[in-house]
Parts: C-alpha cells; structure tokens; sequence
C-alpha cells in the first residue's frame, strides 16, 4: 500500500522537505498496522534533513518521524493486545510522518484515557527519553537535584516533570530568558531556571543546591562537558544524550571525573535493537501511562501544524521559538 508521506528530497535545509509517497508493507505475524493522526518533531529529524544522523537499518532513510499517535487499523495473525481500532502511540526509528506505519504490538503503548491523539504525540520521544536516561539509568531519586539543558525543549519539559513526579528537585537551564515563565508550570521552581548565554552555570547550580546536581542530563554535548563535571555534586551522575553543541573537545578532566567518583553515561534511543525498544514500550505502559491518567505528567504542545507545514516546523525548531513539542498532524 502506498500512502502519502513527508520526504527529503536530498540533504539541505527546509526547502529540501516534500509531499510524496511510501510504500507500507501489510503487518505480519504479531505486528498491526497503525494509521497515524499525529507526529512529533524532534531535532534528530533536523539532522536527519541535513544529513548527519542517517536512520538506521530497517528505517526509512528519507521519511523522518521518531514518534506517532494513531489508530490500530490492520492486524497480523496472533497480534492481539490492541482492538481494531485503538489509540496508541510510539516511539520508532523512523516514517512517521507517513500516513501509515507497520511495527510490532508491543512496541506500542495505549493512548492515556481522555488525551486527544495531537497530544498524545508528544509523549513517546520526549518522556521515554527522560524517564530512561533519569530513573532507569542514572537511578534519580526522591530528594535529589536533577539539573536538565535545553529545560524548555520536548525532552527538557519531560526530564521537569519526571523529576516532580518522583520527588526530586530540578534546576534548568535555557538561551533564552523569555522562556523561563513557561517552565514554572512544569516542575521549575522560581529561581532555578538559569539563563546561559556564555555557556558557564556550574556555580549557579552549586549555589542553589549546597553542593551540585546529583543528575544532569545533557544534549549539548562538549561545549558543556567540563561544565557539567564542576556542577555535578560528588558520585553524581551526568547523562549524555545529545550533542548539538559539538562531539569532539579536547582532553577529558580526568582528575575532576576521578575526585567526584562521576559516573557518566552515554545514551541513545534511535539505534536500540528491537528487544529493548519492546521493553521501553512495556515500561511506558505500566508506569508513564498511569501517570499521564492520574494527572502527574502532561504532554507540552508548543503548537500543532499541518503535516503539509513540515517545514515551516522545522523552521520554528531551528529558530529555537518553542517551549516543548511541536507537533504535526495530516
């Protein structure tokens, strides 16, 4: 079956983004077919159009979209934990902004009661990332600081409430002043947001926490490093998950990693193999889902556009003019 879908023509800027076409395989055994309303941007798609992240094996190479909402439409034999019919919702490798998409049942997740699908849209990417990299990984606990970058991106807006969620403390940081006031909403407390136009909050963060963060969670990547490492409390734990301002650096500071006791992890969601993205989805099942119901975590819509405005979106991330996910919907 052929069905529209957002395609990059070659690598390049917004202009490279079209309308077109892509075949979508009937679900075989265990696996349903999903008719997406609604995508999530993310920057790994910004990449992706320029040409520095390619998909991985089994993804679309020009059809971007990490995560969708939808209707179950098609099911193969033995597939049985979603009705014809249901909302889900997903994180994948890429295609989502096609109109249909085939994957395996439990690499989805039920739609949380009383959420409208452009919502829903918003979650998948952002808050499995965030809960990932600050509970499974770095084991972030209840009386802790979290310190998160980019606090009013989709996965900054997440890490804000995962961290009220279970009870700890978070600090964020942002380029832009004219932001903070949003993110008061979302588990920033008035004067922990920091303003870091020169790149320097190690000593702001040390201030406000009597001795540094114990997790922070990171996209920039080596611009900030060194930075990091000055406001990580001792044995704290500093989560890597980006690198928008650069992969390379000089020499790492053994000695401050070595008189910290600092763990540093390094994560990625995109490239996992299947069996780990079935357990993330079982995960967000069981423990984001009731969340979401219960009214402890929100989904952070910065605007919803059309489909067929892909790249004006990608115009409004570049321009980092929003505060959480923009969403794109046919």
């Amino acid at each position: 079956m052929r069905v529209p879908a957002i395609r990059f023509c070659r690598a390049g800027g917004p202009e490279v983004i079209e309308l077109g076409e892509l075949e979508v395989r009937d679900p075989g055994p265990g696996e349903v077919q999903v008719e997406i309303v609604a995508a999530g941007l993310n920057r790994a798609d910004i990449l992706q159009r320029r040409g520095l992240y390619p998909a991985p094996a089994g993804a679309p190479g020009d059809v971007p979209g990490l995560e969708l909402a939808g209707h179950v439409v098609a099911r193969g034999a033995g597939a049985t934990r979603f009705d014809d019919g249901a909302a889900v919702m997903a994180i994948v490798a890429g295609g989502a902004m096609a109109r249909r998409i085939t994957l395996h049942e439990r690499e989805l997740c039920p739609v949380p009661r009383g959420l409208a699908l452009t919502a829903a849209a918003a979650i998948p990417e952002a808050f499995l990332t965030a809960w990932d990299a600050l509970v499974t990984q770095a084991g972030l606990g209840g009386g802790e600081v979290m310190l998160v970058h980019a606090a009013a991106s989709g996965v900054g807006t997440a890490a804000l409430q995962v961290a009220r969620a279970i009870g700890a403390r978070a600090i964020g940081t942002t380029r832009t002043a004219a932001k903070l006031p949003a993110l008061t909403g979302h588990g920033l407390a008035d004067g922990d947001g920091l303003v870091v136009g020169d790149g320097r909050f190690a000593a702001a963060v040390q201030a406000r926490s009597a001795g540094g963060a114990h997790v922070i969670l990171d996209c920039v990547g080596a611009t900030y490093f060194e930075e990091n490492l000055r406001a990580l409390a001792p044995r704290g734990r500093l989560v890597l998950i980006g690198s928008l301002g650069g992969g390379g650096g000089g020499p790492a500071p053994i000695g401050m990693i070595l008189g910290k006791r600092a763990t540093i992890i390094g994560t990625v969601m995109r490239s996992r193999p299947l069996e780990e993205k079935l357990a993330l989805a079982q995960l967000a099942s069981t423990r984001l889902v009731p969340l979401f119901e219960r009214g402890l975590l929100a989904p952070v819509v910065d605007t919803v556009m059309p489909m067929t405005a892909c790249a004006e979106a990608h115009a409004r991330m570049e321009g980092d003019h929003n505060v959480g996910k923009i969403v794109l919907a046919w």
